[in-house]
């Protein structure tokens, strides 16, 4: 069995991937799915993350967001060429089935069967209640009993602080999603303008509206007046 990481570069995967190392866990395989919409600090914590668990190598796989967003041509069933999938929301969340889809190539290039080591932190045990996928998991952080504050505070230790994102928002993802919460893309309006720009170029492609609340102009009418 190959034990397969899944890094995404956040707090949780981060103190995942150094703990099973600090505690010599076995690592046949890190993989880690750029979604091309990362924060630049993000991008710069995971280049020193590469540097600091040197001779181990993190595999990266890059989905191309702005093409599956605006320009994939669908070629079968009822939306056959419909052009892009628009902005992901709870119920068509085609981005996270795209990551999925990566680290399961990079798995095939292994070969065999393999056990898929999730950073999901104790305290989030409700993410994976009701697991029905038939891949062999596991979830270390759980193991260990280490709560996203003691996550991001061993990371902190360890000298990893992602250029202040984590000050900034609770969670740090895709800075385009549309299921941030609204504080968060405040703040991405305010403090983050080049990528707010990008946003604004990024909705011009989507057939879809931003979020079920409010459109990307919205937003920003609303932030203005605030």
């Amino acid at each position: 069995m190959k034990h397969v990481v899944s890094f995404s570069g956040g707090k949780d995967s981060t103190a995942m991937l150094l703990m099973m190392i600090e505690k010599g866990m076995r690592i046949d395989e890190i993989v880690c799915v750029d979604t091309s919409k990362e924060f630049p600090q993000m991008y710069a914590h995971i280049e020193k993350l590469k540097e600091y668990i040197k001779p181990y190598t993190i595999t990266t796989v890059k989905i191309d967001f702005d093409y599956w967003l605006g320009e994939h041509i669908k070629t079968k069933g009822k939306n056959k060429g419909k052009v892009g999938y628009g902005f992901p929301d709870f119920r068509i969340r085609w981005c996270t089935a795209l990551k999925r889809e990566a680290v399961n190539k990079v798995k095939k290039t292994i070969g065999g069967e393999s056990i898929d080591f999730m950073g999901i932190a104790f305290d989030e045990q409700k993410r994976i209640q009701g697991y029905t996928d038939k891949r062999l998991v596991r979830y270390p952080l759980v193991e260990m009993g280490i709560t996203e504050k003691e996550a991001l505070q061993y990371c902190y230790d360890k000298g990893f602080d992602w250029g202040g994102l984590y000050e900034k928002f609770t969670r740090v993802s895709c800075w385009c999603c549309p299921m941030s919460k609204i504080g968060h893309l405040k703040i991405l309006y305010n403090e983050f303008p080049q990528l707010w720009q990008e946003l604004r170029d990024m909705d011009k492609k989507s057939y879809r509206r931003f979020r079920n609340d409010y459109s990307v102009a919205e937003l920003e009418v609303k932030f203005k007046k605030e």
